[in-house]
């Protein structure tokens, strides 16, 4: 990673039950300042206790969805970061409770770029990338139908679409003046 990155300087952290994963991040994003927890108890007082520019968050084993709630309540953008509950309803609930993005931990080599994305969208969800890049994980799970098996993703996709078509639609009119 080039030292002059979005990530440089900034303070995360890394909420998962497995020592080794949180180690791992922490070696994939050298330029920040990594914040370790390895249980609930550790990351609830941490939240609570500090400023983060990001918080990346397990599910299992640290409940990281009561986790995400604090988090969001306090304001840091939070990534969803798991290898068991890669599920549909997991994907739901970080959507609803406020996660940016959900990133299998077998992608935890693309980890620093969705980061940057992160920071580049000044915090907000990325989850039009997710099923650009992502949403490949859960088709060849799942199957390529499973959005569409769900009421709650095939209306958040149209939300998603239309405010993308919206966005484009707005550039072309700043371009044109």
């Amino acid at each position: 990673m080039c030292p002059d990155t979005l990530l440089k300087d900034k303070v995360i952290l890394v909420v998962d039950d497995e020592e080794d994963i949180v180690e791992s991040v922490e070696e994939i994003l050298p330029t920040c300042l990594v914040h370790k927890a390895t249980d609930y108890d550790t990351a609830h007082q941490s939240l609570l206790t500090y400023t983060y520019d990001i918080v990346i968050l397990d599910i299992m084993g640290v409940d990281g969805f009561t986790l995400l709630r604090t988090s969001v309540k306090r304001g840091f953008p939070t990534v969803m970061f798991t290898a068991h509950a890669l599920t549909p309803d997991a994907l739901k609930k970080s959507i609803k409770l406020g996660a940016v993005f959900f990133l299998p931990k077998e992608n935890l080599h693309a980890l620093p770029s969705f980061l940057e994305e992160v920071v580049l969208g000044g915090g907000k969800p990325l989850w039009q990338k997710f099923f650009s890049m992502i949403g490949g994980v859960f088709d060849r799970r799942l199957g390529p139908d499973w959005k569409e098996r769900d009421q709650f993703f095939k209306a958040f996709l149209e939300e998603l679409r239309w405010s993308t078509q919206s966005n484009v639609e707005q550039g072309e009119r700043r371009d044109r003046s």
